[in-house]
This record gives structure tokens, C-alpha cells and sequence, in this order.
């Protein structure tokens, strides 16, 4: 179940890196291997205690494995443990990082930029909103109720003036109410999130852009989680006009931790206007001095940065290049189809009721009851009940007024429900759909 063959090549990565050193004179580092093995063995035993999220029962949270690739890769930067902030600390791994946040502005478009790596999306958002609150002082940040918390968070944080707006019946951000806002406030950037984590929708780009020309605000896309899907070759005419048009924006976000492969935590932050790079100016005592070229640290608020975290995107991408006729490409098509196959049987079955089509590979339905606190007491128990034959689903809050929408005899005799999430984050989750849905049906079975 877990790939163990793959080691093997580490040990040999190993013995190539440590020769490129082999001018130094020997020290001693022999470990206490007994030792190492006691402990070894504790720690895989106390991480037993966790969900399946490598296996495609797990249809929970956004859980996805990195590939093996970038396993090996940030492990064997170990061995250096480079640091990112300065090319004192992490010299080649600093290119790896430049050439792949590259790739990653190339796939959007972008061949002029500023951008780089982060720990991840929450800071990566932190220095998208820094920089718009930098260009247009005491105005607004916007972002749909659907958004990420973190955009509130950190606009409190940086002392900014935020405002939700309302979304429509898809969990999209509400045009009409955008332009009210725009109307009556001083908006300084329009958050669009492609990708929401709640349901994964996809805010109305296009037309925002539309909007902007007439306003003037900035555009930041949040694209954390969704971001890679502009590779997909299966998504709606929507979310196709969507990541077409993102390379007019100002500002993009994406986290490689998600659908990029990588381990925890490898976000990304992107800025069209090179020129952003004046906000970032400071000096150091002591850290940048060993090049004239430009240092990372001097382009980003955080200080050190895993360099291993660069290392084993840049290896992720070599083998797995982002373009949309190779493997990685394909792997984001295969999970929005076990999307679109979990939403259709849903849609088909008397018993449920889809809460919208899904943009990306989140899907988001409910059981059909009478009043809100029955779907939401129904969705629980069949969260319980699946775990309990290892299928996890998650819960999801959605407001009772919208649920009214879809589940017109519903009474509301509770302001939000409790419905059920799945995030389809694996490629093997669509030949795993049969059983999922087995499992779902068994459950179902039990409860009545």
C-alpha cells in the first residue's frame, strides 16, 4: 500500500550528492543507529493514529499525497538543508526555485513577473494583500462569503478595511452584488477565489474584469487550491473562460501542496508588474553578500524558507511537467470526471440532492429530509457511518436559505445545514467510484 521500492533510489542520490564534496577532509557523523531505529519505530507507531488520506476511501478534506518524486527529493535535500532566503544558505536551490516558479507563471501565461515560493497559501495571500494595501492605501479588499477565512484574517492583520460579498446559488461571487459594493465603496482589490475550498467554485473572472475597467481596482486571484486545473481538459465553458482570461490579472496564489504534489507547506505567489519588487527593498547586515544577483529573501516577507521544499517541486515538475498533454494534466482531467461521476449519481438518486454542479473535483450534496435540522442530523450520521467502513467524507455548513433553494420542502428551522462534502483530490478516485458509492449506499441501508 505504501511505496517502499522508491527508497532504494535515495540511498544511491545520497552517495552522488556526497560526492560533490569529497574534497573535504572526513568528520564523524556515525548515528546511534539502535537508537534512531527505537525511535523510528515509536514515531511510526504513534502516525498509525491517522486517517487513510494516501487512499481514495479518503474523499474528506483536501488530503492529497505528494508524489514519490518530491518525497525523495526533499529528503535527500535534507542532507544539505538549504535555506531559501539568501544564496549564502541555499545557492543551487535557489535556482531550482526561480526556474520553478517559472513554470508555474508560464502555465498562466505569464513570461514577465515577480514571484516565488512561500510556506504557504495563508502567507502567499498575506503579501498578495500587503502589496495591494501598499498601491492603494485605506481602500477596500472584497472577497466572496465563499472565500477563504484567511482573507479576512489578514486583513485585520494589516490593518485593511474587508467586506464579504454575497454569492449566488452555485457559491459563486454575486456580480450584482460586486458592483453595489463598487458602486457605493472605495474597493482597492476584488479577491476572486478559482477554487474555493468550501465547495470549489469558481468566481465570475471574466465579468469582473469587465468590471474593473470601468472601476479600477486591483484583481487578486486566489487560486490555492484550483490553480492547476487551467490544465484540465474537462472543465465547464465557465471555468474555461475563467483560467483563460487569468493572465489579465494583477496578482495570482497557488499552492503546489494541493494539486501540485508537493509536502506541507509549498505555496506560491505571483505578481504580473515586476516593479512590485520596489515594496519588498530593504538591507541586511549579513545575508547578502555573496552574489549580485538578485536574493529571494529580498523579494518576499518571510525570512528562512525550506529550500528542500524548492528542490522537490522543481524534481516534481521535471518528471511531471505542466503542460496539458502530459500525465500531471491528465491525472486533474481523471479527478473532476470522478466528480462529475459522484454528481450525477447523486443527482439521479431520490434520496439526495446536489447542492450545484461542481467546478472543479469538489462535490457538495445533502440527504432529502423535511426541515434543515433533519438533513443536517442525516448528514452526520452518514459522515459516522461510512468511517465506521472506512469511506471519509467530510461535513460541510452551508446557509439554510440557499439549501431552500434546491430542497424546496425543506422548512428552515435552522440558519445554516450540515451537508456532505467530498474532495476527489486522486486520480484513482474515479476507478474507485463503484466502490465509493457502495459504501455510500450501505450506509444509507443502515440508517433507515
Amino acid at each position: 500500500m505504501f511505496d517502499s521500492k522508491s527508497i532504494s533510489l535515495l540511498t544511491e542520490a545520497v552517495k552522488h550528492l556526497e560526492s560533490g564534496f569529497s574534497e573535504l577532509p572526513d568528520i564523524n557523523q556515525e548515528p546511534d543507529l539502535e537508537g534512531l531505529r527505537k525511535t523510528l519505530l515509536s514515531v511510526a507507531e504513534t502516525m498509525r493514529d491517522n486517517y487513510p488520506y494516501f487512499h481514495p476511501l479518503y474523499a474528506g478534506q483536501m488530503m492529497k499525497p505528494p508524489h514519490p518524486v518530491a518525497r525523495l527529493a526533499y529528503t535527500l535535500a535534507l542532507w544539505i538543508n538549504p535555506n531559501n532566503h539568501a544564496l549564502d544558505a541555499g545557492r543551487a536551490s535557489s535556482q531550482l526555485e526561480k526556474d520553478a516558479v517559472a513554470s508555474i507563471a508560464e502555465m498562466f501565461g505569464w513570461d514577465k513577473y515577480l514571484g516565488h515560493l512561500t510556506g504557504g497559501g495563508t502567507m502567499a495571500n498575506l503579501e498578495a494583500l500587503w502589496v495591494a494595501g501598499r498601491l492603494n492605501p485605506g481602500k477596500l479588499i472584497v472577497t466572496s462569503e465563499q472565500a477563504h477565512y484567511t482573507h479576512g484574517r489578514i486583513s485585520e492583520i494589516l490593518g485593511l478595511e474587508f467586506k464579504p460579498v454575497p454569492c449566488d446559488q452555485k457559491a459563486r461571487m454575486d456580480l450584482k452584488a460586486l458592483k453595489q459594493i463598487l458602486e457605493t465603496e472605495n474597493v482597492g482589490t476584488v479577491v476572486i477565489t478559482v477554487g474555493t475550498t468550501g465547495t470549489g467554485s469558481i468566481d465570475p473572472l471574466v465579468e469582473t474584469l469587465e468590471l474593473q475597467s470601468q472601476y479600477g481596482f486591483r484583481i487578486h486571484i486566489d487560486s490555492a487550491y484550483g490553480g492547476y486545473f487551467t490544465l484540465a481538459d474537462n472543465l465547464s465553458p465557465h471555468g474555461r473562460r475563467v483560467y483563460d482570461a487569468l493572465k489579465s490579472v494583477d496578482s495570482i496564489v497557488i499552492d503546489p501542496h494541493k494539486h501540485g504534489l508537493q509536502p506541507y507547506g509549498c505555496g506560491c505567489v505571483l505578481f504580473r508588474d515586476p516593479a512590485i519588487g520596489r515594496f519588498y527593498k530593504h538591507d541586511s547586515p549579513y545575508t547578502y553578500f555573496s552574489s549580485s544577483d538578485l536574493h529571494l529573501g529580498e523579494i518576499s516577507l518571510e525570512c528562512s524558507r525550506a529550500g528542500a521544499s524548492a528542490v522537490a517541486l522543481w524534481a516534481t515538475q521535471q518528471l511531471l511537467p505542466l503542460t496539458r498533454e502530459g500525465q500531471f494534466a491528465s491525472d486533474l482531467s481523471k479527478s473532476r470526471s470522478a466528480a462529475l461521476d459522484l454528481h450525477q449519481r447523486v443527482q439521479e438518486d431520490p434520496r439526495f440532492v446536489p447542492l450545484m454542479e461542481p467546478d472543479t473535483d469538489i462535490v457538495v450534496w445533502a440527504p432529502k429530509a423535511e426541515s434543515a435540522s433533519r438533513v443536517s442530523q442525516l448528514s452526520r450520521r452518514i459522515f459516522e457511518k461510512t468511517a465506521e467502513k472506512n469511506l471519509h467524507l467530510a461535513v460541510f455548513s452551508y446557509p439554510a436559505k440557499k439549501m431552500k433553494a434546491v430542497l424546496k420542502e425543506m422548512e428552515i428551522d435552522q440558519e445554516s445545514v450540515a451537508c456532505l462534502r467530498s474532495c476527489l483530490m486522486k486520480p484513482q478516485h474515479k476507478e474507485w467510484m463503484d466502490r465509493i458509492w457502495e459504501l455510500l449506499n450501505q450506509s444509507m441501508q443502515e440508517i433507515d
